[in-house]
């Protein structure tokens, strides 16, 4: 195995998650009688972690006072129901297939709390990604850099030139620019690529195909 690293982003870049999580929050906001939200609408509310998600969603944001209680509803409800429409992005296993094949480590650095991030690992990604994290192991959220750090020093990767972060969001690009590794932006998630670009994205893909040839071409870049 090569000492280069990948780390990826969980919903919008490998997972589709946005059913799940607008399914999850729906149930939880209803039992409460509270208005509920289209797909599209929890899209644009989405990665920034949980918490924010429920503070979006709800009348009054963190000022109404069912908000924590419907915080831990939503946390409990998704656990159990995170995998049922959830699926990889086309293309995706067959991209990570091939990094496990050239020697690359892979990780997922993610804002969705760390059971539910483990969790979706687990079930689709256990042979080939290497670690994740995801919101409460380290003290800060992307875009801080922390989460970064420590998937580095847990995968034994110290020199950030050897690190390369993939992801669909503002959030993604500005976690890489403060941890001083390269990003590549996908336009397949939950945001599109005229709003990354508007927010720095340099290279942007539109399908995992482009996966392999992108990450390749950026550490040759480099060498």
């Amino acid at each position: 195995m090569n000492s280069r690293l990948v780390i990826f982003d969980l919903d919008g870049t490998l997972l589709n998650t946005l059913s799940d999580l607008t399914d999850s929050l729906n149930a939880v906001l209803a039992a409460h009688g509270m208005p509920q939200h289209s797909e599209r609408a929890v899209k644009g509310f989405v990665g920034n972690g949980v918490r924010k998600l429920i503070e979006r969603a709800v009348p009054g944001g963190i000022n109404n006072p069912w908000f924590e209680m419907v915080l831990d509803e939503n946390k409990a409800y998704y656990r159990e129901h995170m995998d049922i429409k959830t699926a990889p992005y086309p293309g995706v296993l067959r991209a990570l297939r091939w990094l496990k094949a050239a020697g690359y480590k892979t990780a997922i650095a993610s804002n969705k709390y760390d059971a539910a991030t483990q969790g979706l690992r687990e079930k689709f990604f256990s042979d080939t990604i290497d670690a994740a994290l995801g919101d409460g192991v380290v003290a800060t959220k992307k875009p801080e850099p922390e989460i970064i750090y420590e998937l580095m020093r847990r995968l034994d990767v110290k020199d950030p030139k050897d690190v390369l972060y993939v992801g669909d969001s503002d959030v993604d690009i500005r976690t890489a620019e403060n941890a001083g590794i390269g990003c590549i932006s996908v336009s397949w998630g939950f945001r599109t690529a005229k709003f990354l670009k508007e927010h720095g994205a340099r290279v942007i893909i539109d399908r995992a195909g482009k996966l392999d040839p992108a990450i390749d071409m950026y550490f040759q870049d480099r060498t």
